[in-house]
């Protein structure tokens, strides 16, 4: 007799609970309708707090001076800020009236900053004037000749700030609602940058749908209710923070918890003990910076139960520390990438210590995954490596005004191509098994090699260069340039390849490595042998 076939590496998430059709004002409006007395977000460095009602207040306003301003739907406004509540008020309010707000990454500097306004056509930008060494001012004086379509910058906590509000009192109610009666909710809602292979970030376009229903889901799977309080110590500027955070909490009327305007460990624990937070959110980085605080006893943990660790993999030994000792007995892992709305698996309330650390979790409701060999797309047996693909109502509309790249990772089927390995188990958990590209993964930030060398290539004494990842105890993964230099006799220093990257990169993705070669080992065919740079240099000091 003839044994049944294989079980084929592909799974869906199954629900009796619908998918929401709400645009993002709309799912807003429920919550405020609710509960209009529960908090909705609470900034711990300045002490200001809003119920939902004021929450739904402040954001019609913002809303209202950029009608005011001539912002109208479709139109990009983009947000370079650190976590604030203006960052959040700024989110809910373009997508009130349909614009297409640009999450721009602090870190940016001159020369990534320019090409997000041009690529996008950012008409408005709503920034931080400064954090830490960043003069923003600085850097948007410097390019914004070279950025026609930008007319206007609005600086959190400035004259220009309280301009935009005040414009509001010249716009009727009602106008605010025709606005928002024009909405879809497959409508463009907003635009991530996500570094590219290419040298240069693509756009993944989200819409209302893609990105509202993903922080639902995410949330849902947690168990949020209105008793929640969600910390949220992660950027505001990636999904993990807009969308599993900001768009999770406030489509189960939970309240947002701003600890600092960036991670900073003792004020995380601070703001969890002070708000009595329920939840907590963190790559595996963040928790260990936590734990490793030397007055981490000392925090009073006991509110928390749930949380969520994504971005890179976590150590057995760190997920005990923070089930045990940060009372995190319920934390979920997720996995996903921005083009997916982020996440496609999550771990599970009840599901125990290996799977929370040997793999990804499952799928989520109302999407698909598959493992495919990637040379055919041949759904490959449980149990096999092969390209991870997901599809359903989280895959992206595209990549901004980029055609072609976008039919590069979604195929005839809508299905996303992750360039992740991974495999698929009896039980349906996913485990991450590599990259089929060469993305480094440092501290939870992407960095994709081609943009780091096309940046070196124009150093002076740099005749060829490539980036690779190698490991590092703490980020996980660091950056090594191997450089062949133009003069073997006059080979840049590590410090000088660091200057010259300093103020033109974002921090994470200059090199913290140099290896100077006469030249790189080669396939037959002529290209690069990555992975022998990554093994022959990657364990050197």
């Amino acid at each position: 007799m003839t044994p049944p076939p294989a079980q084929p590496s592909y799974t869906h998430g199954t629900s009796t609970t619908p998918l929401l059709g709400d645009t993002i004002g709309a799912n807003l409006d429920r919550a405020i309708a609710a509960h209009p007395g529960r908090e909705a977000l609470v900034d711990v460095p300045s002490g200001r707090r809003w119920t939902y009602a004021e929450f739904g207040r402040d954001v019609d306003e913002v809303a209202r001076g950029l009608l005011a301003k001539g912002v109208v739907k479709g139109e990009r406004v983009g947000v370079w800020a650190v976590n604030c509540p203006e960052w959040v008020l700024a989110q809910y309010a373009t997508a009130r009236i349909g614009a297409v707000m640009v999450n721009v990454n602090p870190a940016y500097r001159a020369h990534e900053l320019e090409y997000v306004l041009r690529q996008s056509g950012i008409t408005v930008l709503i920034a931080s004037p400064s954090h830490k060494s960043s003069d923003y001012r600085a850097i948007v004086d410097q390019v914004r000749g070279r950025c026609p379509e930008l007319r206007e910058t609005i600086w959190i906590g400035d004259p220009s700030w309280d301009a935009l509000t005040a414009g509001a009192a010249t716009v009727p109610d009602d106008r605010l609602a025709a606005a928002a009666a024009e909405l879809s909710c497959d409508d463009p809602v907003n635009i991530q940058y996500t570094s590219g292979t290419t040298g240069f970030p693509k756009g993944a376009t989200l819409s209302h749908h893609n990105i509202l229903n993903n922080g639902y889901w995410v949330g849902r799977t947690v168990g949020y209710t209105e008793q929640d309080r969600v910390c949220l110590p992660v950027p505001f500027y990636h999904c993990f923070g807009m969308v599993m955070g900001n768009l999770g909490a406030t489509s189960h009327a939970a309240c947002i918890v701003i600890p600092a305007p960036s991670f900073e460990p003792a004020a995380t624990l601070a703001a969890v003990q002070r708000e009595r937070c329920t939840s907590l959110y963190g790559v595996p980085t963040m928790f260990i910076a936590e734990l490793n605080l030397p007055d981490f006893a000392s925090y009073d943990l006991t509110s928390l139960r749930t949380g969520i660790m994504a971005g890179s993999p976590c150590p057995v030994e760190v997920m005990k520390r923070v089930v045990a000792e940060m009372h995190m007995e319920q934390v979920s892992i997720c996995y996903g990438m921005t083009e997916t709305s982020p996440v496609s698996l999550q771990t599970r309330m009840d599901d125990d210590l290996e799977h929370r650390t040997g793999t990804v979790g499952r799928v989520l409701p109302h999407i698909e995954v598959k493992v495919v060999d990637p040379v055919t797309g041949v759904t490959v047996p449980r149990g096999a490596a092969g390209e991870l693909r997901t599809r359903g109502y989280s895959v992206m509309l595209g990549y901004w005004d980029e055609p072609e790249r976008t039919g590069e990772a979604i195929d005839e089927g809508r299905w996303m191509h992750t360039g992740d390995l991974a495999v698929m188990r009896d039980d349906g958990y996913v485990e991450i098994v590599g990259r089929i590209k060469d993305m480094i993964i440092r501290g939870g930030e992407n960095i994709y090699p081609r943009e780091v060398e096309e940046f070196l290539h124009a150093h002076p004494q740099i005749a060829d260069v490539q980036v690779v990842g190698v490991p590092h105890e703490r980020y996980g993964e660091e950056v090594l340039a191997c450089v062949v230099p133009r003069d073997p006799a006059d080979p840049p220093t590590l410090e000088e390849l660091r200057a010259y990257c300093d103020g033109q990169l974002a921090h994470y993705k200059v090199p913290s490595r140099l290896q100077v070669l006469d030249a790189f080992p080669m396939t037959v065919s002529g290209k690069v042998r990555k992975i022998e740079l990554r093994e022959r240099y990657g364990t050197g000091a």
